[in-house]
């Protein structure tokens, strides 16, 4: 089977990888010059365990997975990464309530390990931090986002499979020699394939209201939520990363840490209309105000404007989060497409297993 992916990011790549795998002819088609310069590479390069996510769920399942399998091809594939554990952290008494009931959500999604702390234990872990309790998840960790991507890039074209750079799909309609697709940038034409997966990202709803008989009643909203990051200018002062409860949109301003040990502060929530990467320095005071809640140490003048992600979201403030969403043929009427909607973290935990599941539904294709 023909099988055309569009977009180069973690999720596009595992799931070529995983097509090509699997005996399919694969090309990917990436508008940009190279791979993963989207939410792909604009992230904390977190893997997760599966803590925030309710039992049941889409994201839960892709998660726990998702995690395994990529510790597993990190250790064959000699991708650096690091399982340093996390601290999940309550600063007042009124968020005991949330750790135990995140505790009670993880077991239920089969995260290993959990274990929840007093004061005294986690301060002996850690001995900057400053809480009431904590809750240990010694399954979470860090990997190199970019050397995972060039291995997923690897293995696919080990299997004849291909990336087509500045490559941008500006139309697609289905007929009887299958999916036509049409290619705009520098050398513009068209490409006739069995199978399409739209894994573009912040470009997804976009490509589908670009694809000829989709259902657009079926078309998610795209939200925009802007992470922000600040590098912490001074030596790190933590061994684990450091998450405080959740807030609304995500998972509050944490301490995270790059296989280099380096210490940064983020992301937070800034919702926003259209895409922009500048970080904003004004930021920085609230950011001081977020982390002191549990490094009360933290000096003054010590965060600098690092970087920063979109989260392709399909929900807004106020509204409870969204599920990942993976449509098929079943569920929008159309032969060989399936659609990836709202992949945002833990996108790239959950890249292989989420691979796996578009792979078993490109078997309905034709």
């Amino acid at each position: 089977m023909q099988v055309l992916v569009v977009g180069a990011g973690v999720i596009g790549l595992a799931v070529a990888r995983a097509a090509a795998l699997a005996g399919h002819d694969v090309v990917v088609a990436e508008a940009a010059g190279a791979i993963g310069t989207g939410t792909s590479s604009r992230n904390s390069e977190v893997i997760h365990a599966g803590i925030y996510y309710p039992p049941g769920s889409v994201r839960a399942f892709h998660c726990v997975r998702g995690r395994r399998l990529l510790y597993a091809y990190a250790d064959a594939h000699g991708i650096p990464h690091r399982k340093c554990g996390k601290l999940l952290v309550a600063t007042r008494e009124a968020e005991l309530g949330k750790i135990d009931m995140l505790c009670a959500q993880a077991a239920k999604n089969g995260v290993e390990g959990m274990t929840l702390l007093t004061a005294a234990e986690a301060k002996r872990l850690e001995p900057a931090l400053a809480c009431v309790a904590a809750a240990l998840s010694p399954e979470t960790g860090i990997v190199d986002s970019h050397r995972l991507m060039l291995a997923f890039q690897g293995d696919l074209e080990d299997a004849g499979g291909a990336v087509a750079f500045r490559t941008p799909v500006e139309r697609m309609s289905h007929g009887a020699a299958g999916w036509e697709v049409r290619f705009g940038g520098a050398e513009p034409g068209t490409l006739t394939v069995d199978a399409v997966v739209n894994a573009a990202g912040l470009g997804a709803q976009r490509l589908a209201l670009a694809t000829e008989g989709y259902p657009t009643e079926r078309l998610p909203r795209l939200v925009l939520s802007k992470g922000n990051y600040f590098q912490y200018t001074g030596r790190p002062v933590f061994s684990r990363l450091i998450y405080p409860t959740p807030v609304e949109g995500g998972l509050g301003t944490h301490v995270t840490l790059d296989l280099a040990g380096r210490m940064r502060f983020g992301p937070d929530v800034e919702w926003i209309e259209t895409e922009s990467y500048d970080v904003d320095p004004r930021r920085a005071d609230a950011f001081y105000a977020s982390i002191r809640t549990y490094f009360p140490a933290l000096p003054d003048g010590t965060l600098t404007p690092d970087y920063c992600g979109i989260r392709p979201k399909l929900t807004g403030p106020g509204e409870p989060a969204a599920d990942f969403l993976i449509e098929g043929p079943a569920e929008h009427g159309l032969p060989g497409l399936v659609n990836l909607f709202g992949i945002e973290s833990p996108g790239l935990t959950s890249a292989l297993s989420l691979a796996d599941d578009v792979v078993g539904r490109l078997a309905d294709a034709r």
